[in-house]
C-alpha cells in the first residue's frame, strides 16, 4: 500500500515538473531518471533563475520519495548468529521455553549443544532419534533442527564432591558420567573449544505446591539452589570458555514482583533472586569476562514443568482476560526475544529484566474482576 502511494505521489511531481518545463522554451533540459534525484537545466539565462530551481526542487521531491520508501523496505534488519556456538541447559521435550529458544537460535544459525536433566535424558534421547520431535524441529528452510551435542546435566551439583551418596546410586542417574556443572563446562571446552551464548531455562521448587508458610528449610532451599544459584553456577563454570562479547540469558516469572496465590515452596524468592543476580553478574561477568547478562520474565505457558505447579490453565485463561494484548503467549514468542538478546543487535543491554508476557506485568487491576461489575 505505502510502494502504491508512492508511486501515485511520483507520478503526480513528474507530472509537475514535466509543466514546469514545458513553460521553458529557451532552455535545453535534460532530465535523469528517478534513481538520480536530479535535473539538469543547461541553459545559462535558466541556471540564473532561483524561481525555476526551487519550482524543480518541489517536483524533484516526489521523486526522492521512491527512493527513501525502498530504504526503508530494504533487506530487512536480521538477527544473524551463523558461527556463533550456545549451549542451553534445560530443555527436557519440545515443548517448553528452552526449546523454542533453541528452535529460535537455530533459525538464526547458531550451533547448538544441550545439557539436559540426567534423570529425563534417556527419554529425551529415545524420542529424538524416532523421529518424535520431527514436526517441532522443522525450521523456516524446511530442514530440521539439530544438535552437535546432547550432554546429560545436573545444575544442582557444581561438582562430582557435592554429589550424596543416594544419588550417585540412583538408577536414574547410572551409565550417565560427567553431568555435574563443572563438569559439564569441561566436555564442552573440550568439544567446542568456546562458545557465544549461554542460556540458563532451569527451574525446581520440590515444594512449590506449599503456601510459604508451610514451606520447609530443605524445601525452601533447594528452590533456591535450582532455580538461582544455577545461574551463578554455570556463569563461573561457563563464563572462562565464552568469546568477549558473548551473551547469557535466563528465564525468570513475576511472582519475583508480584503476589501469585500457589506459586509457593521458596519459588517466589528464588525468581527474586535469580533476578538480582542478574544485575549483579551482568557487571561482575561483564567486567571479568566481557558477556552480557540478562533474563526473560514470560508469561504462563502450558508446558509439563509448569503442569506440576497445578494451576497453570487458570494461569494462562487470567492472562488472557487481562493482558493488554489479548491472546496466549507462545513459547516461540519468548525464543524469538532471546535470540535478540544474544545477538550483536542487543550489544548494548545487560542486567535487564525483559517482559515477555503480552504486557500483563504493567496491569494495576484484573479488569475481569466481579469487583468491577456495576450493579444494573
Amino acid at each position: 500500500m505505502a510502494l502504491q502511494s508512492a508511486t501515485r505521489i511520483q507520478r503526480a511531481a513528474a507530472a509537475r515538473s514535466e509543466a514546469i518545463l514545458a513553460a521553458l522554451p529557451a532552455a535545453r533540459v535534460s532530465a535523469r531518471p528517478f534513481a538520480s534525484m536530479r535535473m539538469t537545466v543547461t541553459s545559462p539565462s535558466v541556471q540564473t533563475s532561483a524561481f525555476v530551481r526551487t519550482a524543480i526542487r518541489k517536483a524533484a521531491a516526489g521523486r526522492a520519495l521512491s527512493v527513501k520508501v525502498a530504504a526503508v523496505n530494504g533487506s530487512g534488519l536480521k538477527v544473524d548468529l551463523r558461527g556463533k556456538k550456545a549451549f542451553i541447559a534445560g530443555v527436557a521435550d519440545d515443548q517448553g521455553f528452552g526449546w523454542a529458544i533453541a528452535k529460535a537460535l537455530a533459525e538464526a544459525g547458531a550451533e547448538i549443544s544441550l545439557g539436559v536433566w540426567v534423570p529425563a535424558l534417556n527419554i529425551f534421547k529415545t524420542s529424538f532419534e524416532k523421529g518424535k520431535f520431527d514436526e517441532s524441529r522443522k525450521l523456516s528452510d524446511g530442514s530440521l533442527m539439530t544438535f552437535s551435542h546432547i550432554y546429560p546435566m545436573d545444575a544442582v551439583f557444581d561438582t562430582m564432591a557435592d554429589v550424596p551418596e543416594e544419588v550417585a546410586a540412583n538408577k536414574r542417574y547410572a551409565g550417565n558420567k560427567k553431568w555435574t556443572v563443572a563438569e559439564v563446562a569441561e566436555c564442552v571446552a573440550q568439544d567446542s573449544g568456546s562458545i557465544d551464548i549461554l542460556i540458563h531455562s532451569l527451574a525446581n521448587g520440590p515444594e512449590v505446591v506449599k503456601p510459604l508458610l508451610e514451606t520447609s528449610r530443605k524445601g525452601y532451599l533447594a528452590a533456591l539452589s535450582a532455580s538461582s544459584y544455577s545461574l551463578i553456577s554455570m556463569v563461573q563454570r561457563f563464563g572462562p570458555i565464552m568469546n568477549e562479547g558473548g551473551a547469557v540469558v535466563s528465564l525468570t516469572y513475576n511472582a519475583s514482583n508480584r503476589i501469585i496465590p500457589g506459586y509457593g515452596g521458596g519459588m517466589s524468592t528464588a525468581k527474586a533472586a535469580l533476578e538480582s543476580d542478574t544485575r549483579v553478574l551482568a557487571y561482575e561477568a561483564g567486567r571479568k569476562y566481557k558477556v552480557r547478562v540478562n533474563t526473560i520474565s514470560a508469561g504462563p505457558l502450558g508446558s509439563r514443568a509448569a503442569r506440576a505447579i497445578g494451576f497453570i490453565d487458570d494461569m494462562i485463561r487470567y492472562s488472557y482476560e487481562n493482558s493488554p494484548i489479548q491472546k496466549e503467549l507462545a513459547a516461540i514468542e519468548v525464543g524469538n526475544v532471546a535470540a535478540f538478546l544474544v545477538s550483536p543487535l542487543s550489544s548494548a543491554v545487560t542486567g535487564h529484566v525483559m517482559f515477555v508476557d503480552n504486557g500483563l506485568n504493567v496491569m494495576g487491576i484484573a479488569t475481569d474482576s466481579k469487583t468491577l461489575d456495576r450493579p444494573q
